[in-house]
């Protein structure tokens, strides 16, 4: 049956993926061209079909009814680097289609051959080349004079004598440059679109479309005319697709890219990310030595050794291929020295000599001492694969196939400098490919059957979304993940493994809070990163955030008298949980003052106090907060690591009051009383000491505050946390803009 027919009764796919229920503000239903786009895709079975139709489902679900007048929502779909966004969106425009959506527009690519790269995608998977109806009509680039085009479409969908498989859906796919999105502003403008259902989706997001001039107070071209394209669409929904939704995120909420709901995408069986490589199995990542790494004090002259080494290792992969008769698909090779182009060059020389040198010496006569030399060094590559291939052929097997593994790869330099632009690689001309470059090759840039990585670049300035972005070397590779290996700098590597839990933790958040079908303004903007690396580029931030981590140290709050609400809450928590403890009077020197005697509960469950107590304080301090907030994620990360951990609480002074005063500022001038009766502290250490060293400890302070104008505050609770060095992780924390 020709893939756009209609599946009859047998043949149409059942959606009985057990994802999560599906919660949004209307239920969107799979129809002809959901389904037939499912039946076409190169999907392993019925459930990875079902799981993209569910998750497609979810996001259009989330979006503006297309039955409402108007209205605009913003929405940000969260992938793995290589993970399947683009059948993802391509699914999610299909159900539009199915559920009366005229018009969507596809933001794809901000150079020519990423964008090409897109549509092509975009159009092979919707069979907009081989299908004999018109049920899309797809319009690249276009300009005010395709306007006659779009209005005859829109005239369809509101005539209702015309029945639903008459109906064209315009598929705009335009480049994300100002002068394209410029073009296509004019032509939306010339339209009548009211009332007409419009989805936006944006790949890669994060890239170019964000406000780089929002701490100038002004507004960067592409950015301004994204915003002009959204005021011209009186009802749509703007989806944001990435895999590193750090920018997106930490932009201030009143920002008009700044999402309102959020999804969370999960990748096929098959997918390989960050986890395999620098969460699990070290074997596949290598540190390139010192030594290796090119820079103005390590000038290198020749080609390093870990390069040949990663070279031996490709070309055994691609001759182990040959072993087993003519191999289809791809195998690739990625290195990617530096952003700036001459090192490009140079690296590209390196390699073009080496295959040569290797296709001169192996062609020589098996006696021939130099051919020998090369054999052997092939072999210590090879017994490298034999730890991760499973019935890797035998080396001889593999060596006879050699010569022309070598002599058939294509190496081919990629950088946006070059005389005729960044070249296209045609990928079916031939199986095994060396691809040489830098930027062009980052982000959104596919490399087919990428089995070697050689990265011997630094982190750069360490933001978190750009180094990912780098990662080219995820993807579905599960079937051949053994032949697989990733060369990067020390430092690098470091980024990386950080980067596996920063990743996780942020998609489980996003993922329960979607659950909740609440607005993303309600999540709390802190998750796990290590203080190495900054969450994204400033210049696309102008609200201020925090990364740090608690160890060995106390949570102080400054004000906690600031807020009449937030006292008589933080009052009644308190006073519960002290009821539930058996309190009794703390040890220490017999000469104590009164306010130096506490009582104190110990082995108490940390859960118990996490469930009842910490997340439900109210800290009112903006900056307080951001510090408590990080101080949560350790606690609760603790407590998935040892869920019977116990902590001690101390009501201070027995809770009796004690005074304390604020500055002009309206923060206490200090929490915790001194040593006692002098520095050395030999009757009372002071407050500070009032703890168990290697379990998290609470203090509760009963305070009476009087403010720098003489006003009291009486009967403030204080919550000091001691967090130890076990309970160490680093967070980043923001306050959301307003």
């Amino acid at each position: 049956m020709p893939s756009d027919a209609v599946p009859t009764k047998s043949e149409t796919i059942d959606v009985a993926f057990q994802g999560p229920p599906l919660v949004g503000r209307w239920a969107p239903s799979a129809g002809h061209e959901t389904l037939s786009l499912l039946k076409h895709l190169d999907l392993p079975d019925q459930v990875s079909r079902d799981r993209i139709c569910h998750e497609a489902q979810a996001v259009l679900g989330k979006c503006v009814p297309p039955s409402d007048a108007n209205g605009n929502e913003t929405g940000l779909i969260v992938g793995y680097v290589q993970s399947g966004k683009t059948m993802s969106f391509t699914t999610v425009a299909a159900l539009a289609r199915d559920n009366g959506y005229p018009l969507v527009i596809v933001i794809a690519g901000t150079s020519i051959p990423l964008f090409k790269q897109s549509e092509d995608r975009l159009k092979n998977d919707l069979r907009l080349r081989t299908r004999a109806d018109r049920k899309w009509k797809p319009l690249s680039n276009p300009k005010v004079d395709k306007r006659q085009h779009v209005e005859s479409a829109l005239a369809e969908w509101r005539d209702k004598e015309v029945p639903e498989v008459g109906r064209q859906t315009v598929l705009i796919t335009v480049m994300k440059n100002h002068t394209h999105l410029r073009n296509l502003n004019k032509l939306l403008a010339a339209l009548d679109l009211k009332g007409v259902p419009v989805l936006i989706i944006d790949d890669e997001a994060d890239q170019a479309g964000l406000n780089t001039a929002v701490n100038k107070g002004g507004q960067s071209t592409t950015y301004r005319h994204l915003v002009d394209l959204r005021h011209s669409v009186p009802h749509h929904t703007y989806l944001q697709y990435t895999a590193t939704p750090q920018a997106p995120l930490l932009i201030n909420i009143i920002d008009v890219l700044s999402p309102e709901f959020a999804e969370v995408l999960t990748p096929g069986g098959d997918y390989t990310g960050g986890k395999e490589f620098f969460g699990g199995n070290m074997w596949l990542a290598r540190t390139i030595p010192a030594v290796d790494i090119p820079s103005q004090n390590n000038v290198l002259t020749y080609p390093p050794e870990s390069l040949q080494f990663a070279m031996r290792l490709f070309y055994l992969g691609v001759a182990a291929a040959y072993v087993g008769g003519e191999p289809t698909g791809n195998r690739s090779m990625m290195v990617h020295p530096s952003q700036k182009t001459i090192p490009h060059s140079e690296y590209a020389n390196w390699v073009r000599n080496i295959k040569k040198m290797w296709e001169q010496l192996l062609s020589l006569s098996p006696g021939s001492a130099d051919r020998q030399d090369v054999v052997d060094e092939f072999y210590e590559a090879y017994k490298d694969l034999e730890k991760t291939v499973p019935n890797l052929p035998s080396f001889d097997a593999i060596l006879d196939k050699l010569p022309r593994a070598i002599r058939k790869t294509m190496i081919e330099e990629i950088n946006s400098k070059q005389r005729d632009g960044t070249p296209q690689i045609e990928w079916k001309n031939e199986y095994s490919w060396i691809l040489v470059g830098g930027q062009a090759m980052d982000r959104g840039f596919t490399v087919e059957g990428l089995t070697v990585t050689y990265m011997p670049r630094g982190m750069g300035v360490g933001n978190a979304d750009t180094i990912q972005q780098r990662a080219r070397f995820f993807g579905y590779k599960k079937g051949y993940l053994g032949f697989c290996r990733v060369f990067v700098e020390d430092a690098v590597g470091e980024a990386f493994r950080a980067y596996v839990d920063h990743e996780e933790d942020i998609r489980n958040r996003l993922s329960e809070h979607s659950k909740t079908n609440k607005p993303l303004l309600e999540w709390k903007r802190a998750f796990f990163l290590d203080t190495g690396l900054k969450p994204t580029r400033r210049n696309v931030l102008n609200l201020a955030y925090i990364q740090d981590t608690f160890s060995d140290e106390w949570f102080i709050p400054t004000a906690p008298h600031d807020s009449l609400e937030a006292v008589e809450a933080n009052r009644e928590l308190v006073t519960e949980l002290l009821g539930k403890l058996n309190l009794v009077d703390d040890e220490g020197h017999s000469d104590r003052t009164e306010t130096q005697r506490h009582s104190v509960a110990r082995n108490i469950s940390l859960a118990e106090v996490y469930t009842n107590l910490l997340p439900l304080l109210r800290v009112p301090q903006p900056t307080d907060s951001q510090k408590f907030t990080g101080m949560l994620l350790q606690v609760e990360r603790y407590l998935e690591l040892y869920p019977h951990a116990v902590c001690t609480v101390f009501q201070m002074s027995g809770g009796k009051v004690r005074m304390r005063s604020a500055d002009d500022q309206g923060k206490l001038l200090n929490l915790f009383q001194g040593a006692h009766p002098n520095s050395k502290g030999a009757i009372y250490r002071g407050d500070r000491y009032i703890r168990e060293d290697a379990v998290l400890t609470i203090q509760i302070h009963n305070l009476t505050v009087r403010d720098a104008d003489g006003q009291e505050h009486t009967d403030v609770p204080a919550v000091a946390v001691w967090v130890p060095k076990a309970m160490s992780k680093d967070w980043l924390s923001q306050l959301s803009g307003s």
